[in-house]
């Protein structure tokens, strides 16, 4: 299979929100960010399928030799070699896949985080890398160093890290994970064992309303400094925000039931959203 439709495929099966927005694009500028979605996904399902702690090192050692192979214009996995393929793919500071590494190399320790400040250093590794990673791929004509879009991408990411934690609190809780910093626990008195066996108490709720809160502070924050000339070419980054944000009222507008369901929006709604987005932009 060719490595471009290798990517591809590997997007359109997820179903994300991602996918969703960057399906406007122009066939270049979509190919590489398709391609870098595609090895976000790889380094995400060695986490998430890798039951055997040691096995999941084992993997992820070989994605960051793999990077070093990308740098080296030699990659091996159709995503990275796909990636490569591309004029702003081939780009990316190797520096910064290895932060995704290091970041999902966080979800085998524990998955308890002791304040906020540690959970933020998860989630830029995860989601704020990511965003300024998506960010140069959308405008390859802007610095990569432009500090503005740097910032906007890092709060966005942030933002929709937050709110997949909003949404996944049970999924995440019946896989032994808890992303709430525990200091918040306390404070609003939820236990573990709350979110362990499901109970959806009024303490949960005043919790869930403050990351809420939280997070639309994030969503704010991000488009506040995101320079207008910029905004065209951030179009995608603004649909998916669109969708996120979206979500995220639904979830709080259903009063959270974070615990026993997952809420999603459907194919053709996120399809909507990114469209409208991408005309009103």
């Amino acid at each position: 299979m060719d490595a471009h439709q290798y990517c591809q495929e590997r997007a359109a099966a997820s179903g994300s929100s991602f996918y969703y927005s960057f399906v406007f694009l122009p066939a270049d500028t979509r190919r590489a960010i398709t391609a870098f979605y595609a090895l976000c996904r790889e380094l995400d399902d060695v986490v998430d399928e890798c039951h055997e702690r040691a096995i999941a090192e084992t993997k992820l050692n070989w994605w960051r030799e793999e990077i070093g192979r990308f740098a080296a214009g030699v990659p091996e996995h159709p995503a990275t070699h796909a990636l490569f393929d591309t004029p702003q793919g081939r780009t990316i500071p190797a520096a910064l896949l290895l932060e995704i590494v290091d970041g999902m190399a966080m979800d085998l320790d524990g998955q308890r985080y002791p304040d906020f400040k540690s959970l933020n250093l998860y989630c830029y590794r995860v989601a704020g890398v990511v965003g300024e990673v998506a960010a140069s791929l959308f405008d390859g004509e802007r610095s990569a160093d432009d500090r503005a879009i740097r910032r906007y991408a890092h709060e966005l990411g942030l933002a929709f890290q937050l709110t997949n934690i909003i949404r996944d609190v049970g999924e995440d809780a019946r896989r032994g994970r808890i992303y709430l910093p525990q200091d918040e626990l306390v404070r609003f008195g939820v236990a573990e064992a709350d979110l362990l066996n499901g109970r959806d108490t009024p303490e949960f709720q005043t919790l869930m309303q403050f990351q809420y809160a939280r997070a639309i502070a994030c969503y704010d924050r991000a488009l506040a400094v995101l320079p207008a000339g910029a905004r065209r070419a951030q179009r995608p980054g603004l649909a998916m925000a669109a969708i996120y944000r979206t979500l995220l009222e639904e979830i709080r507008r259903d009063h959270f039931p974070v615990l026993r369901a997952r809420v999603s929006l459907t194919p053709l709604r996120k399809l909507w959203l990114a469209s409208k987005t991408w005309l009103l932009t």
